[in-house]
């Protein structure tokens, strides 16, 4: 009965191959070059929404019930919805929760949904700075926040 013995194959194959390495190193690289001539140059920032003004506004609690539930109260406390499936009012209502935990600001405080002359509709937490474009998440996503707007 013969023994056969494994040989470990050489470590060279195991390790990340050098051109692979420099176009790595490259591209963070360029990506710093691209950024800084930016700031210097105090190009203006694209991707951030347009400024308008208020049109609409509502003051909401959000309140989690888990990883899919989620009521919406009126500043008073007063319940305006309960949804057992929440989806993206959940959503955000989970970002909305994070953001508060790391800024150790009180979870049951209002946010508020805003309403712009523009067109567009947003969720802004002033206690931290927090906002999400409603937009940006379709439309059927944006519809669930203009049904908060409507209710009475």
């Amino acid at each position: 009965m013969s023994t056969q013995v494994r040989t470990r194959p050489s470590s060279d194959k195991d390790m990340i191959p050098k051109p692979l390495l420099r176009a790595m190193l490259a591209l963070v690289l360029v990506s710093l070059a691209i950024v800084t001539f930016s700031v210097v140059t105090g190009r203006e920032h694209v991707g951030v929404p347009k400024s308008a003004t208020i049109t609409a506004e509502r003051s909401v609690i959000l309140q989690g019930g888990g990883a899919q539930s989620v009521k919406v109260l009126a500043p008073d406390g007063t319940t305006l919805m309960d949804l057992p499936h929440g989806g993206f009012i959940t959503v955000v209502q989970n970002g909305l929760e994070r953001a508060r935990q790391t800024a150790g600001v009180d979870p049951a405080l209002p946010v508020r949904i805003v309403e712009y002359a523009n067109g567009r509709l947003a969720v802004i937490d002033d206690k931290t700075g927090w906002s999400a474009e409603l937009g940006a998440f379709g439309s059927d996503n944006r519809a669930a926040f203009e049904r908060l707007m409507s209710l009475n």
